[in-house]
């Protein structure tokens, strides 16, 4: 048998670690925001929201960072933000990606918020605006109430807001709407003007409203989506001299929602599964690299034949279902593995060092993932291997 040498990179990423590094700076007193939009996307456990911004410079003097305001609360469970600048107008617009960081305001009033700086590419003269569009992901945000529920049970959860976006800037106008899965709303706040039309909710247009301010709402609404997360994914990415890349990805997943509370009945399930149980899940899909090959699917007991895959020459799709629904407080451990071509994946360069580009991440399509760890086996031979990834990660090297 060979003997082989193994140099493994591990890459650590959790959801928080964008907050890599914080500066201090103030916010610009000459900005003003005229016009804000938000839209609050509730479909799923995965929340989106979208901020546009308008914002003018009426000071005196140039200015190229604007801070965004959260609360601590949406801080600990933001997962992404991101921040582009519009140009132009309706069908001849354009957008350039700007730099986001975490800061720190010495001179903010005693309010309970977190900040963050967006760098604009070129300085705002006096007297010029620019439209900004904001994302935010958070994760682990929606409240299960009531906490446990039964078989038959639809799912219901809070969510907690303000009907104000908070900001360190005045702002002349602005609105939110928060889109529901359904049109099923227990209950909400209201802070007039407000307005329901089917699944959404309107709060606003509100006019003149200074600096830091906030107007608490919730909603309480059904939300039977899957509220899959996987607790732990440890991904293996295996380099062969070969011509093959042999990747194996170790999951922990658990139902995150509402947990199950009495018996489960397999034949109230399967009679009417949209009706009873529709907050549990049982299938999930995985979006693979395109020419995979050698695809399993198995937990500790063995090979898991309920898995279908289809391929195309841009992309592999793999459906899978679980022995069991899986209910919520409910756990599913399985490992998915394939292989690739090589040349597809690694290359070399004019200085003779070779690069593997490959996709950082989970392939299962709308998971949250709390815990990711990537390892790549490098085959013998190999010397002075360094990550290259577009956020800042934990690594480690292994002989």
């Amino acid at each position: 048998m060979e003997a082989w040498i193994r140099a493994r990179v591990t890459l650590a990423l959790t959801l928080f670690a964008l907050l890599f590094f914080v500066s201090r700076s103030s916010p610009p007193l000459q900005f003003v925001i005229s016009n804000a939009e938000r839209r609050i996307d509730l479909s799923s456990h995965i929340i989106n929201v979208h901020l546009t911004l308008k914002v003018e410079n009426t000071g005196t003097r140039p200015a190229s960072e604007v801070v965004l305001a959260l609360t601590p609360t949406e801080v600990d469970h933001l997962a992404m933000v991101d921040a582009l600048a519009i140009k132009g107008k309706r069908k001849k617009t354009t957008s350039v990606r700007l730099e986001v960081k975490p800061t720190e305001l010495p001179d903010a009033p005693p309010i309970d918020a977190k900040y963050f700086t967006i760098y604009l590419a070129d300085p705002l003269n006096s007297g010029e605006s620019t439209t900004l569009e904001v994302l935010y992901v958070f994760t682990h945000f929606l409240e299960p109430f009531p906490a446990e529920i039964a078989q038959s049970e639809s799912q219901l959860v809070f969510y907690h807001d303000t009907a104000l976006i908070l900001s360190p800037y005045h702002i002349k106008q602005q609105t939110t709407f928060i889109k529901t899965p359904s049109t099923k709303v227990e209950s909400f706040i209201r802070v007039e003007p407000t307005k329901r039309v089917g699944t959404e909710i309107k709060y606003g247009p509100y006019e003149d409203c200074p600096p830091y301010s906030i107007s608490p709402i919730h909603v309480h609404f059904e939300n039977n989506s899957p509220f899959a997360v996987v607790e732990e994914l440890v991904q293996e990415i295996e380099i062969s001299h070969w011509g093959n890349i042999q990747v194996t990805g170790h999951y922990t997943l658990v139902h995150a929602g509402a947990r199950h509370k009495g018996v489960f009945s397999r034949v109230d399930y399967q009679s009417r599964q949209f009706s009873n149980g529709a907050s549990s899940f049982r299938y999930l899909l995985a979006r693979l690299p395109a020419r995979v090959h050698s695809v399993y699917y198995r937990d500790e007991i063995g090979n898991i034949s309920s898995s279908h895959l289809r391929t195309n020459s841009l992309k592999s799709e793999l459906e899978i279902e679980p022995r069991y629904p899986l209910f919520g407080g409910w756990k599913a451990t399985f490992v998915i593995g394939y292989g690739l071509p090589l040349q597809d994946f690694l290359f070399e360069s004019s200085d003779d060092k070779r690069y593997l580009n490959f996709t950082f991440g989970c392939p299962l399509i709308g998971m949250v993932v709390d815990k990711l760890t990537i390892k790549v086996v490098l085959p013998e031979g190999s010397t002075d291997p360094s990550p290259v990834v577009p956020f800042p990660v934990e690594h480690r090297l292994e002989l």
